[in-house]
C-alpha cells in the first residue's frame, strides 16, 4: 500500500460536518517578527484540541462494523488517545499507563489488544491515520492557495506524512520542513542516514514528538517528500508558546507550537515575505505549565 492524495480527498468526504474546519490566522506581530508571511492552520481549535480527531476518525470510519463492534486500542503520549475516544463517540476510556524508560507502548496496546480482541488503532504508522492527518493540508491550501513552505511538528510522522502528500502533489516546488526539537531528533538523524534510526527516549517539553523513533510506514514518504527536518529548542519552543498567547492570542501546547518555533528562531533559509503555512498541531497544555510558560 502507499499514499495518495485521492486518500485524503476520500478521508476529507468521510469527515465532513463530523470535525471541525479549523481556521487558518495570521498575525502581523509574527510577520514582523520573521520578516516572512505566516499563515497558522490553528488545529489547537480542532475537537478534542488536536489534530488527531482527523486520522482516528478516518481510521475508525474505514473498520467493518464487526471491527467495530469488538472496540478499540489506542497507545498515545494524550492527544491520540483523546481523539479515538472521541471519535468512538466517548470522552471515557480505559487508561492503562507504562514505563516509557523500561516498556515498548505499542507492544503494550498489541497484547492488550489481542487479550481482549480489539482493534489497534495506532498513533501514526497507518494510511488511513495519514489521509486522516494530511487534511489539515488540504484545508490549509483551499484557504490559501499559494505557499511557498508548509512546516509542521514530527513525531512519528502521520501529520507531516500526511500534509506533505497533499503540499508535494498540489504543488511540486513547494519547500516541506518537519521540525523536531534538538533532543527528539530521530527523524532528522534517519534522514541523514538514509534510514530509521533508534534514539533513546529523549527528554523534551514537546511531550507530542518524544519518540524514538520514525513510523516504518511514515519514513518512506517523508523521505521522498519533505526538504528537511528543521530542529529547534526547548527554550525556542518555550518561546513560541509565549509568542503565540500574547501576541496571537493562540494557546498552543509545547508540541503544537514547534513549528512556529522554527519560523520564529531563524532557523528557515527563505527570502523575505515569503508565505509560510505553519501547522500548529495542538492545544492542549496543562495550566500549570501554560502559567510556567507565560511567566518564562
Amino acid at each position: 500500500m502507499s499514499l495518495s492524495i485521492d486518500d485524503v480527498h476520500a478521508a476529507a468526504r468521510r469527515l465532513r460536518n463530523r470535525i471541525h474546519r479549523t481556521p487558518v490566522v495570521s498575525c502581523q506581530s509574527l510577520d514582523d517578527a520573521t520578516g516572512l508571511t505566516v499563515f497558522l492552520k490553528c488545529e489547537n481549535l480542532q475537537r478534542a484540541g488536536a489534530f488527531k480527531i482527523r486520522g482516528a476518525l478516518n481510521k475508525l470510519l474505514t473498520l467493518s462494523a464487526d471491527d467495530r463492534r469488538r472496540g478499540v486500542v489506542a497507545f498515545s503520549s494524550g492527544n491520540h488517545a483523546q481523539g479515538v475516544a472521541l471519535a468512538a463517540r466517548r470522552y471515557g476510556a480505559e487508561v492503562v499507563f507504562y514505563d516509557r524508560q523500561r516498556d515498548d507502548r505499542e507492544a503494550v496496546a498489541r497484547g492488550l489488544a489481542e487479550k481482549t480482541n480489539r482493534v489497534i488503532v495506532p498513533p501514526f504508522d497507518d494510511y488511513a491515520i495519514m489521509a486522516g492527518q494530511g487534511t489539515a493540508a488540504l484545508e490549509l491550501f483551499q484557504d490559501v492557495p499559494s505557499l511557498d513552505a508548509l512546516l509542521t511538528p514530527v513525531g512519528g510522522g502521520g501529520l507531516m506524512a500526511g500534509c506533505a502528500t497533499v503540499a508535494r502533489t498540489l504543488f511540486p516546488g513547494i519547500q516541506i520542513f518537519g521540525v523536531e526539537t534538538d533532543t527528539a531528533n530521530d527523524t532528522h538523524l534517519s534522514l541523514r542516514k538514509g534510514e530509521r534510526v533508534t534514539i533513546p527516549p529523549p527528554p523534551t517539553i514537546a511531550d507530542g514528538i518524544r519518540l524514538t523513533t520514525p513510523g516504518a510506514l511514515t519514513f518512506p514518504i517523508l523521505k521522498a517528500t519533505i526538504n528537511d527536518v528543521v530542529l529547534v529548542s526547548d527554550d525556542e519552543v518555550r518561546e513560541a508558546v509565549r509568542f503565540l498567547a500574547l501576541r496571537a492570542h493562540l494557546v498552543a501546547e509545547p508540541t503544537g507550537a514547534v513549528a512556529a518555533a522554527a519560523v520564529l528562531s531563524g532557523r528557515l533559509s527563505l527570502p523575505p515575505g515569503a508565505r509560510v503555512g505553519v501547522v500548529l498541531s495542538g492545544g492542549n497544555v496543562d495550566p500549570d505549565v501554560l502559567g510556567e510558560l507565560l511567566r518564562g
